[in-house]
């Protein structure tokens, strides 16, 4: 009995004295979450009124974000009794070990404060990089996420986006769209040239600059290969591109031109 009323009055005693300090810690870190949304929403409203740049946007609300919150804890540590400076030099040490062993995501947040520096694609464009092509769908701290023309989710670290080559097809605003047709050899030249760049020029997704262009290409073996070089926008890539193949099939079997295709011969054997 005595026993646990040892154990008892022990209990009172640490709930004096760590009572209050446990309460306001906690006090401290639901109105530090609120201050920190608070700020983080108004920041936000300021950069759109602001027109940044929606890839830096989101990555600074990031930084932002985990720079706040990581300070919000070591106020609410220090509230506890904790002394800040031995913490900090234990977070120094740990730091040091966890960053030894995460060096390949150190690299990564580097590559992305590099990304957005140099700005070598925003969200929305066209990319082609690390072996992924895609449209950029958000950059990230650590990661670069892609939607692939099969609507696939391409994560790609920002370390290797950063050092790897990257083809940017939405920079330029256009896009060439290459595409081969063959005719047979007895088909005129001249006209099935004038067909298939009517072909081009009718297509309003086609742009009247740069100016689309036809020209024979190669002398095959059962054909006369034609490049069809349209240019489109980005966005309008695989509309152009199937569309070309299309409507020039259609177009040169109504202008009477052959396009050349293996013909099974039959071999009939007297008895």
């Amino acid at each position: 009995m005595e026993k646990a009323q040892e154990w008892f009055d022990y209990g009172i005693e640490l709930a004096k004295e760590f009572g209050p300090k446990l309460i306001t810690a906690l006090l401290i870190y639901i109105v530090g979450m609120w201050v920190v949304k608070k700020i983080i929403g108004g920041t936000r409203k300021v950069m759109s009124k602001s027109k940044y740049d929606e890839s830096l946007q989101k990555f600074l609300l990031n930084l932002l974000s985990w720079s706040l919150k990581i300070f919000l804890i070591i106020i609410v540590i220090s509230r506890l009794g904790v002394d800040v400076t031995t913490f900090a030099a234990v977070i120094a040490a740990a730091g040091l070990a966890v960053g030894l062993a995460l060096q390949g995501s150190l690299s990564n947040f580097a590559g992305g404060v590099l990304l957005m520096i140099f700005k070598p694609y925003r969200i929305g464009d066209l990319i082609e990089a690390q072996g992924v092509l895609g449209v950029v769908k958000e950059i990230e701290i650590f990661t670069t996420k892609m939607v692939t023309p099969q609507n696939k989710l391409a994560i790609v670290p920002n370390g290797a986006m950063a050092n790897g080559n990257i083809i940017n097809y939405t920079a330029e605003g256009k896009m060439r769209v290459d595409t081969v047709i063959g005719v047979g050899y007895g088909e005129d030249i001249k006209k099935t040239k004038e067909v298939l760049l009517n072909v081009l020029t009718s297509n309003p997704k086609v742009l009247k600059e740069p100016a689309p262009s036809v020209n024979v290409m190669e002398l095959a073996d059962s054909s006369v290969n034609f490049a069809v070089r349209p240019f489109c926008k980005p966005e309008d890539y695989w509309d152009v591109y199937f569309g070309t193949y299309e409507n020039c099939k259609i177009a040169l079997d109504e202008a009477g031109i052959e396009i050349p295709y293996p013909h099974q011969v039959e071999i009939h054997k007297e008895a």
